[in-house]
Parts: structure tokens; C-alpha cells; sequence
């Protein structure tokens, strides 16, 4: 069985949903099932390939930004349709010379048209065409182009979105909620994180005991660590830090010199890991940018989240801010004052974090990737 996941590195979440759907089908069905990622927008024109970058550039620099550049895609609908795609026939190449039994879109803009191009190319063969949607909330942020009552099945990770994709036409028979799609060590026994978190904390030299801020980054590059940890320094507290900078040299070489001078602060800055697990176990409270990615990974690890703001928020992360809120799961920081208000706030009132640990406990979805896995695969209605 061959299975052709479609994605775009727009922010981090969708190749990351992308490559967790992977795993867990390998993980299933080992060598039963043959699968490609492939990266569709970038893949397919220049201009979609330009639409990628101009995505992460806003993400980068003003977030607020995006809110002209979402209602423009809203409204342009440019994937909708297969005969609209430029560079369709690249795409259509694909599908022929390597002809899939599944195609599961990960991204909004990949649901629509480029089913209809694989349904035109392979016109003898029943491919079955399903959404996984990884967004929290409905509202203003998530997009129409999610739901596409042509295709086979639409699977949300929330009841919330799952609703949401009703109310804009998807069939209810179409529609699995299925939880969190992450990465199989976000599943692992809770004996396995808690000592991957200790092995982490022995190799970066850190107490388990003292308060451990992780700041977050997206693959993208995204990060206000060093006005953060200015103003973190300000309070004169004492607190270890770990600051994630991706690929980004630079600001990983500025935080080390920002951290040679203020000794007060233990601060680790790291480049790209795969041991994100026990990091965010290890942490005593994470700042993110309310996207889904990050997001799912404290609601499920129970790590409590401070949403990071600053510069605007995305449409698409009001959406996970909304979710938050209704749960009452994770704290809001607008500027790097917030965030150092809203840190030192938990290092001080303990039972303030056990409380939002038990708040991320409750606002988990139900469901387990194998089972989004098997009803790919038709084994489960």
C-alpha cells in the first residue's frame, strides 16, 4: 500500500504533523505500507514556492502581518480547483509515475485541487483522499479551504475542529476525531520521559529542582530570546534557561555571550534536536507561539505554556489562543515584560503551575495516532 502524505513548510506544524503521520504508519504497518512526504507548494511553482517563503519571512518579522495575508488566501482560493494549479502538471507527473492507493493532506491548501489532480490522473484506480487538521479551534483563523466534502474523510484533532469542518459542509460520516498527530516519543510511558528529561537535565548541567524556563522556536526562526532574557535578567531571580534556536547561528552566539555576562542565569542555548521530549519535561513552563505544534506537545507532556505575542498574533494562532482560554490551559505574554512577569509569577506560586499542569491534563484530546493510522487505512470505520 502506497501512501503519498501532502504538506508545506509553512511554519513548523505541518511537516512536523507530516512526519509523525510517517513514523506512525511505519510504526503500524512496517513494511506493508510505502510512504512519501512530499512538499507540494514548493514543490509544484515558483510562485507557490515564493508564497512559502513570504509565509515564514511574516512569521519572522510581523506577525500582525499575516492577518492581510491569510484573507487574501481566503478569499483567492487559489488551490481550489486542480485546473487553477500552476504547475500542474509537475504534480500530475508524480501521481502517474508513482501512483498511490492514499494521499492525506496535512495543510489546508493541499486538499482541494490537488485531489481533484490525482483523482484525474489515476481515473481507474480508487485512491482514497483524506485531511488530517491539527488547528484547536474554529473562528476567525481557521481556514474554509480545511474542509473538503469531496474528499473521503476529514480527521481533527479536537472536537472543537471537528465541529468547525461540519458547520462549513463536511458530512458528518466523513469526519474522525482523532486527537493530537505527533511524534512517537510524545506517546512513550511516563517512566521513559521522566528519564530522558533526567539524562537531558545531567548532560546540560541543570537541577531538576530549580526552575527551568524552555524558549521555544519554530524551524522557521522565530524567536524574541534575547529581549526576553534581558528582561528576565532584570528580576534578579534565579532561574535556569533553555533557549532553542533551531538552525540560527547568530542567535545562538549572542545568547552565549548574553550568558557569559549574567552569571546569576544558568542558560543553555541549543541548536536543532530531536529531544524534545524530555526537554519539555524537563521544563518548568514553556514560551511558544500559540501554534499547534507546540501547543499539542504541552497539553500532552502537561508542561505548562506561556503563549508568546509578541509582535501580533497570527490568525491561525488566535485560533489556538481561543482554545487555550476555553480550557483555561496556558498563559498569554504580549511583550518580553509579560513573559518575564508571567515566569516569575510561576517560579513564585507553585501551586498556581501544579494547577495549569492539571488544566493541560484535561484539555488533552481523546485519541492516539495509531488509531488515525488504521482508519487511514479503512481497517476501522
Amino acid at each position: 500500500m502506497r501512501w503519498l502524505i501532502l504538506t508545506s513548510a509553512t511554519g513548523t506544524g505541518h511537516n512536523m504533523r507530516a512526519d509523525s503521520l510517517r513514523q506512525w504508519a511505519e510504526q503500524v504497518y512496517g513494511e506493508a505500507v510505502e510512504i512519501r512526504v512530499h512538499q507540494v507548494l514548493e514543490n509544484t511553482h515558483a510562485l507557490y514556492r515564493f508564497g512559502v517563503g513570504l509565509y515564514n519571512f511574516i512569521q519572522r518579522r510581523a506577525p500582525w502581518l499575516h492577518h492581510l495575508y491569510f484573507n487574501y488566501l481566503e478569499i483567492a482560493g487559489m488551490h481550489r480547483r486542480g485546473a487553477r494549479i500552476l504547475g500542474r502538471d509537475t504534480f500530475t507527473r508524480l501521481i502517474r509515475d508513482w501512483p498511490p492507493d492514499r494521499v492525506i493532506s496535512v495543510h489546508a491548501h493541499t486538499n482541494h485541487g490537488f485531489f481533484d489532480l490525482v483523482r484525474t490522473a489515476l481515473p481507474d484506480r480508487p485512491v482514497r483522499c483524506l485531511t488530517y487538521c491539527g488547528e484547536l479551534s474554529g473562528g476567525y483563523g481557521f481556514s474554509r479551504h480545511w474542509a473538503n466534502p469531496r474528499a473521503d474523510g476529514f480527521i481533527g484533532a479536537t472536537r472543537e475542529i471537528c465541529a468547525a469542518a461540519l458547520a462549513v459542509g463536511m458530512p458528518e460520516t466523513k469526519v474522525l476525531w482523532g486527537g493530537f498527530l505527533l511524534r512517537p516519543p510524545f506517546f512513550a510511558p511516563e517512566a521513559e520521559i521522566e528519564h530522558e528529561a533526567d539524562l537531558l537535565a545531567c548532560e546540560l548541567g541543570l537541577d531538576r529542582s530549580t526552575f527551568t524556563l524552555l524558549l521555544s522556536t519554530g524551524l522557521a526562526g522565530a524567536n524574541n530570546h534575547l529581549a526576553i532574557l534581558r528582561r528576565l535578567a532584570a528580576t534578579g531571580k534565579k532561574l535556569q534557561i533553555v533557549a532553542l534556536c533551531a538552525y540560527n547561528t547568530r542567535v545562538r552566539s549572542q545568547i552565549e555571550a548574553f550568558a557569559a555576562s549574567h552569571p546569576h542565569l544558568t542558560i543553555r542555548a541549543l541548536a536543532h534536536t530531536d529531544r524534545m521530549v524530555g526537554l519539555k519535561r524537563l521544563a518548568s513552563a514553556i514560551v511558544a507561539r500559540p501554534g499547534t505544534g507546540a501547543t499539542s506537545e504541552a497539553i500532552l507532556l502537561g508542561t505548562p505554556l506561556i503563549h508568546n505575542g509578541i509582535g501580533g498574533v497570527m490568525p491561525q494562532e488566535l485560533i489556538t489562543v481561543q482554545y487555550c482560554r476555553q480550557h483555561a490551559c496556558a498563559l498569554f505574554a504580549g511583550s518580553a515584560e509579560d513573559v518575564a512577569r508571567q515566569t516569575i509569577h510561576l517560579l513564585e506560586h507553585p501551586e498556581e503551575a501544579a494547577a495549569l499542569r492539571a488544566r493541560l491534563r484535561d484539555a488533552r484530546p481523546t485519541g492516539h495516532p495509531e488509531n488515525i493510522v488504521r482508519w487511514i487505512a479503512g481497517e476501522t470505520p
